[in-house]
């Protein structure tokens, strides 16, 4: 029997650190088949992702994004995931695509800061204000109990001061901020969520130590972080597959000759496979390099591309939780 999912119904029953181990676990299984569709303009595309991972299943989620419609009082992002089984391709779930997306979303930049991350970081920054802005903020508190501080910056400063004062009345530190630069320079994490087709995090602005998370550059002609910040750093991505030839942060740079594909050191299946000590799937993937932070001064930039795989890990989760 197909059930059907609501984010209303679901979310408060499911925690993050279950999304964090259904990550932990699909990207220990065989690499997945992978297809993505964008149709229509810029500003108002129909994104169709589609994936099937032998053992967890088929999945296919298709969404509009609308840029315009924050303005008209409407979620950006609208639409549903399908959650297919894998024995039989029984129809297991449809799951409003707000409720998958939120959690993989947050989850996949959370396993990459417990990663790469300094584990003593103190001063976390969110650049956004939005949905997924709220979400790293739930998420960040959640699984770095030693956060002190939290800061949010958005173009739109009133709705980065909604957002903090929300934040304050569950107990959390966290303040609106102007000054993007003096922000990030004393910032241990940057989590970045915005719309942004132009970079706005600069590389002479990161200290020694910082992790970068970059999430919202999701299409061709999209970027967070400047060039100077991407050759600097060790730079990461979730899947090699979903993310240097399909999103603007690395296609941009490498298209320019700023950085090359081989400037991409791991994905998640490369720093899950080191952190089993699995040193032939590390190998496979690494190109020579070693994974991971290799020293606390080390400047970690980590590319949340969100790819349909992920999608289907979170959902099988999901429909496994939510029966």
């Amino acid at each position: 029997m197909t059930r059907l999912i609501t984010y209303t119904e679901a979310r408060n029953r499911l925690s993050w650190a279950g999304a964090l181990e259904a990550l932990r676990q699909g990207h220990r299984t065989a690499r997945p088949e992978i297809g993505d569709t964008f149709l229509g303009p810029a500003d108002k595309t129909l994104l169709n992702r589609s994936c099937f991972i032998p053992g967890l299943g088929y999945g296919a989620k298709a969404v509009t994004v609308f840029d315009g419609n924050a303005a008209r009082g409407l979620d950006t992002v609208q639409g549903a995931m399908l959650y297919f089984l894998p024995d039989d391709g029984q129809l297991k779930a449809i799951i409003e695509s707000r409720l998958v997306t939120e959690i993989k979303t947050a989850s996949d930049s959370l396993l990459g800061a417990l990663l790469l991350a300094r584990p003593d970081s103190r001063h976390l920054l969110v650049c956004g204000a939005g949905t997924v802005a709220a979400s790293l903020i739930d998420a960040y508190t959640a699984l770095f109990p030693d956060l002190a501080r939290i800061s949010v910056w958005n173009r739109t400063h009133d709705k980065a001061v909604a957002l903090a004062e929300r934040c304050v009345r569950r107990g959390l530190n966290v303040t609106a901020v102007t000054d993007l630069e003096a922000t990030a320079r004393s910032a241990d994490i940057i989590s970045s969520a915005t719309m942004a087709r132009t970079p706005l995090i600069l590389g002479k602005w990161i200290q020694p130590g910082t992790h970068v998370d970059l999430i919202g550059a999701f299409k061709s002609d999209m970027r967070e972080a400047d060039d100077e910040l991407l050759q600097t750093g060790r730079l990461f991505v979730d899947s090699r597959e979903t993310t240097i030839h399909h999103i603007g942060e690395l296609k941009i740079p490498i298209a320019a000759g700023a950085i090359a594909e081989s400037d991409v050191i791991a994905d998640f299946y490369d720093l899950l496979a080191g952190d089993s000590r699995d040193d032939d799937a590390r190998d496979s993937g690494c190109h020579g390099k070693q994974p991971g932070r290799t020293r606390d001064s080390d400047i970690t930039v980590f590319k949340n591309g969100g790819g349909a795989h992920l999608d289907l890990m979170i959902a099988r989760y999901i429909a496994e939780t939510v029966q």
